[in-house]
């Protein structure tokens, strides 16, 4: 085994949370002229999930970074113009389109395992029929391709939706945008830039490449959270993190070998602090482990959690204030008006803060009220409900 090269390079615990806020645009001027496209570069990958309660948290991401950023906007920069495709990369994923040769491990590993969890019956027609589909008439829902479902629960898939789903898998397909929240399937070599659709590049340049990614994004980390970005496993990052041209480094209280981005150590972190929610499947906390380790912040989503054995709530999300996460808010929205269900809170401290990213998400969403239910602990319920309306006076 090879050793670990000796970080020539300390950092205390608070310089390696302003790094990482700063490498996730959380911390210093956003980039307004790059915009949404920008964040979406930065970051990598920016997840994907069904569950919509202030929005979608693909639309959630870049308004943390952002502001007020509109949300058709947020569509249109991911889907158009050929600068985005979704994939499996930390989980269903959108990713900038120039990082699809760097998936091409991914595509080989499972078109060399010869199936998806779902059997097709006779792969040859039934994918030959999708493809042929996808030529003639261009890009299709799996509804349009024939009916996504045999009628049966949710996994009860078709015979065209394994098949359209493994092409996905394999490369044949790109998924170009969500309508209605269906996948919207094309052919790989038609929307993918002539530039980018090659598969030559070998697993381990991918892997190095995507590594490399990862810890720019993140600016500071161990193995596992290199790993974990792009759900890598650990033995492939460290056969190729010596060849990134990241900087060991060692993190005051981690206890781990740890990486930085030489560009991250280049200059001290600072800038003005983004206040505002952040989706629960936001990078910057996506890993729960690394959330625990730099902020000392316990986070879960508890949506799938059965109601009775909720702590935060359905959907709470993250405060960030000051560069640290001070509590949660589980939001809902009853016409018109934003009402903070639950809010668990680390201190008076932390009353202001929140107060003006609830009012903010309100106003992003459309709402033109902000209203607060439980609060936790109770005594601050009265004087967040003040600063509420404080805040939303000043607007």
């Amino acid at each position: 085994m090879t050793a670990l090269p000796q970080p020539a390079v300390s950092l205390s615990a608070d310089e390696a949370r302003r790094i990482a806020l700063r490498a996730q645009g959380l911390l210093g001027a956003p980039d307004r002229k790059a915009g949404v496209r920008g964040v979406l570069r930065s970051l990598g990958a920016v997840q994907l999930d069904t569950i919509s309660v202030l929005a979608r948290s693909h639309e959630l991401v870049p308004y943390a970074r952002l502001g007020a950023v509109g949300r058709e906007a947020v569509e249109e920069a991911y889907w158009s113009g050929a600068s985005a495709f979704e994939y499996w990369s930390h989980a269903a994923c959108v990713l900038p389109v120039e990082e699809w040769p760097h998936f091409a491990f991914r595509r080989r590993s499972r078109r060399a395992r010869g199936h998806r969890w779902h059997m097709l019956k006779d792969s040859e027609r039934s994918c030959g029929a999708v493809l042929d589909r996808l030529r003639a008439e261009g890009p299709l829902t799996s509804t349009q391709l024939g009916g996504a479902k045999n009628g049966g629960p949710w996994w009860d898939w078709s015979e065209t939706k394994i098949a359209v789903e493994w092409l996905l898998d394999t490369g044949d397909v790109v998924c170009t945008r969500r309508t209605g929240w269906k996948r919207v399937y094309d052919l790989a070599e038609r929307a993918v830039p002539d530039a980018l659709f090659h598969d030559d590049i070998d697993d381990t340049e991918c892997v190095r490449r995507l590594v490399a990614q990862a810890g720019a994004a993140m600016g500071v980390a161990t193995r596992a959270d290199l790993a974990d970005y792009h759900r890598l496993k650990g033995e492939q990052v460290s056969a190729v993190v010596a060849d990134t041209g990241l900087v060991p480094v060692e993190v005051e209280g981690w206890g781990k070998p740890a990486w930085a981005d030489p560009d991250a150590l280049a200059s001290a972190p600072r800038g003005r602090h983004r206040t505002t929610l952040l989706s629960p499947f936001d990078s910057l906390v996506w890993d729960r482990a690394r959330t625990e380790r730099i902020f000392g912040f316990t986070h879960r989503l508890e949506a799938y959690t059965p109601k009775p054995k909720r702590v935060y709530g359905y959907f709470a999300m993250p405060v960030l204030v000051g560069g640290r996460l001070v509590g949660r808010v589980d939001p809902a929205r009853e016409g018109r008006t934003l009402v903070a269900r639950q809010v668990s809170l680390g201190g008076q401290r932390s009353v202001e803060g929140t107060a003006e990213a609830i009012v903010e998400a309100a106003s992003w969403v459309g709402c033109t009220e902000a209203r607060v239910e439980r609060v936790e602990p109770e005594a601050l319920r009265a004087p967040l409900a003040d600063a509420v309306k404080r805040a939303h006076d000043r607007r």
